[in-house]
């Protein structure tokens, strides 16, 4: 299955659109190994940095793309389907596709590995005077 921006825009809530991306990722599984230069490659070139930062604006820096959400801090540009030692070796057009790029702050993204929403901090609950007493409710 390929994610699509397209696709993630129906998603009209964080979490809906964090379950359409995440993984199943292991802690500490490698992902290029010993191959892990070409996605520096990658990372530093010209190509690479002019297209993240159009879907940074694309994406008016909010996490998962969703209005409200800024990020404060390092954006990372995300390929929503993971990509292969030879889409690297390659440049293969799906490693430049708007398409299949979305920006995340680090902590989502790390969630989005992982599969694990946990890793993402929640917003605070609204109190009310009285709410934490069970028997004022």
């Amino acid at each position: 299955m390929m994610r699509t921006y397209r696709e993630l825009l129906r998603f009209k809530t964080f979490d809906e659109r964090f379950e359409y991306l995440k993984l199943s990722g292991l802690v500490g599984e490698s992902t290029f190994g010993f191959e892990r230069y070409l996605n520096q490659t990658l990372y530093n070139s010209s190509k690479w940095r002019r297209l993240r930062n159009q879907i940074i604006i694309r994406d008016n820096g909010c996490d998962l793309g969703l209005d409200g959400y800024e990020i404060q801090g390092l954006i990372i540009v995300h390929h929503m389907n993971p990509i292969s030692v030879d889409d690297l070796k390659d440049f293969s057009d799906d490693v430049f596709n708007p398409e299949y790029l979305i920006s995340v702050s680090l902590m989502t993204h790390n969630a989005i590995h992982y599969g694990d929403k946990s890793l993402i901090p929640q917003m605070p609950i609204d109190r009310r005077p009285g709410d934490t007493c069970p028997w004022k409710v």
